[in-house]
């Protein structure tokens, strides 16, 4: 039950509720965009039912560009679906998309590095940009939801990622599995991500007081 409450797959979670809230203040900066096309968007990592769930699929003045790993068939005309890599871009020109879009994916690149290559490619191609991730310092970790478990020493998360299931996690076959799920993530904090995005503003999501996600987003030619 407390995984349903937590789990965005489900309507009345409340992650999926902080997803509308957020959502809704996208819409306001994309309403600001004055074009006689359809504006561009390049979602990295996204999913066409994340855009659904948004009631977002029907807006035909939007076209939008999922990025992946793996291309996934698109079920609507105005999506497109192809295989890329967050980190390196070169296939797009500066400034090709109005939008780079992405919700809870640089987390998830192994290293600073290599979101720093994602921070840099979203801002090269993108006219505007709107990159949300989960807070380092928020108190329940947001893929395995246990408490605390991203300030853990190293050898403790791997052993649990090895032993339970966690959050949205199924135990993993093997140590190395384990160890390179938890090299996967990342958290980062808002200062980190205003490092990443010098000329962005900040739009934070908070419960409890507590910052629970942090999104840099710029609008400004």
């Amino acid at each position: 039950m407390a995984i349903k409450f937590l789990n965005p797959a489900y309507g009345n979670s409340i992650n999926q509720k902080f997803r509308e809230k957020r959502f809704h203040f996208f819409t306001t900066l994309l309403e600001g965009i004055k074009s006689d096309e359809p504006i561009h968007i390049l979602d990295i990592g996204g999913t066409e039912i994340y855009w659904e769930r948004m009631k977002f699929t029907s807006n035909n003045n939007v076209i939008i560009t999922l990025l992946n790993l793996e291309t996934v068939p698109a079920k609507n005309n105005n999506f497109i679906s192809i295989k890329g890599d967050a980190c390196d871009l070169s296939s797009f020109k500066d400034k090709q998309f109005d939008i780079v879009f992405s919700n809870s994916v640089i987390e998830h690149l192994f290293s600073i590095d290599n979101q720093k290559k994602m921070a840099n490619e979203a801002m090269r191609v993108g006219k505007f940009y709107f990159v949300q991730t989960p807070n380092y310092f928020f108190p329940i970790e947001p893929h395995w939801l246990f408490p605390f478990f991203q300030f853990l020493p190293f050898k403790t998360r791997v052993f649990l990622t090895k032993n339970f299931d966690l959050g949205h996690y199924k135990k993993s076959a093997n140590k190395e599995d384990a160890i390179k799920r938890v090299n996967e993530v990342k958290l980062l904090t808002e200062k980190q991500m205003k490092n990443l995005f010098p000329r962005g503003k900040v739009y934070r999501e908070t419960f409890l007081s507590l910052v629970k996600s942090i999104t840099m987003y710029n609008f400004q030619e």
